[in-house]
């Protein structure tokens, strides 16, 4: 008896002891930049981690997928998934660029909504992700599609919308004011601001209670009195919103919009989104996770072009990286249902 109590307590005790998740994430971000310093210096003969500009590169092109996968984070948390990210930022890209034109400008698309503050197109960039998102939950909720089937019809026809809308020509010309917000640092600092306010929201929220509930145990959830149906709708939405978030900031970014922006997005937002510890069974995730895996997927995109690694094998690599995770992640939920 006295032995099983001391295994018990062991057992518990090396179960208490174990690194946060986050952490060790962490530490895989150290581990995989060392390495490419290492190999920099062996094959190139320069630094990797002390390169101001390339770094600075790195975060301001991460950002972008960043804003996508804390909405996707989210999805993912409730045991669903969403392919129409990236088409949504297509998407919300030309509609919010096409009313941020700039009266200079002499192919105007709406020659009479030129000059428009700023807020106008953002506001429609959000909107248009928002209605997008809450098709998406709609379907989910009311229809009991399956979310993989629902978001990759929602994928095909967003990036319809998006060629269809300006007959898949780019709008650009758009005024100093609506490119601001792509400028400089300002794309990181929205990101990790609509990080934090989804971080308190998960883990301080009855949003995120019942976000939560909802992945661990649906039927579970229900029967405690949450409603399910309303709250898919609503993590959907939300996803939608943000993924109308990343378009605005792309357009900004690259100061015209073009119906092929956001291609893979949707899948480079699940990679660190699942890089980050979230679980695609559902009920196990958090922002701070998903932001550390989205830097580490834009340090392993530069260091793989900072050693003139060919684009076909950065995308091999890549995706042998994400089955790894989801294997790490089935036999990590196997270890926990264990103990």
């Amino acid at each position: 008896m006295n032995t099983k109590v001391e295994t018990a307590t062991a057992v518990l005790a090396g179960h208490k002891r174990r690194l946060p998740t986050e952490l060790n994430i962490f530490l895989v971000l150290l581990g995989i930049a060392l390495v490419y310093e290492v190999l920099g210096w062996i094959f190139i003969g320069q630094s990797f981690l002390m390169n101001p500009q390339r770094l600075t590169i790195m975060i301001l092109q991460v950002s972008v997928i960043g804003i996508i996968a804390v909405g996707v984070t989210q999805v993912i948390i409730t045991g669903g998934i969403d392919l129409s990210s990236g088409s949504v930022v297509g998407m919300t890209a030309m509609i919010a660029a096409s009313v941020a034109q700039s009266s200079t400008w002499a192919r105007a698309l709406y020659p009479s909504l030129t000059d428009l503050p700023a807020i106008v197109p953002i506001a429609l960039g959000l909107g248009i992700g928002l209605l997008a998102g809450f098709i998406n939950g709609q379907l989910i909720a009311r229809t009991k599609i399956p979310p993989f089937i629902a978001t990759l019809g929602m994928m095909v026809s967003a990036r319809g919308v998006a060629n269809w809308y300006t007959k898949g020509q780019p709008v650009s010309g758009l005024t100093d004011q609506f490119n601001f917000i792509g400028t400089g640092i300002w794309p990181v600092v929205i990101f990790l601001v609509v990080a934090l306010i989804f971080h308190i929201a998960l883990r301080y929220t009855r949003y995120g209670k019942f976000t939560y509930a909802i992945g661990a145990n649906v039927q579970a959830a229900r029967v405690s009195g949450i409603n399910v149906e309303a709250h898919l709708v609503k993590v959907y939405a939300i996803a939608g919103m943000l993924a109308g978030l990343a378009g605005v900031v792309t357009a900004a970014r690259a100061q015209t919009a073009q119906a092929g922006m956001g291609v893979m997005y949707e899948l480079d937002a699940i990679a660190a989104t699942v890089i980050g510890g979230t679980s695609l069974t559902g009920g196990v995730g958090r922002i701070t996770g998903t932001v550390i895996g989205t830097v580490i997927l834009g340090v392993m995109t530069s260091g793989f072009t900072f050693l003139r690694v060919d684009a076909y094998y950065q995308q091999i690599v890549k995706g042998l990286i994400i089955i790894a995770a989801v294997v790490v992640d089935v036999y990590r939920q196997k270890k926990r249902k264990t103990v």
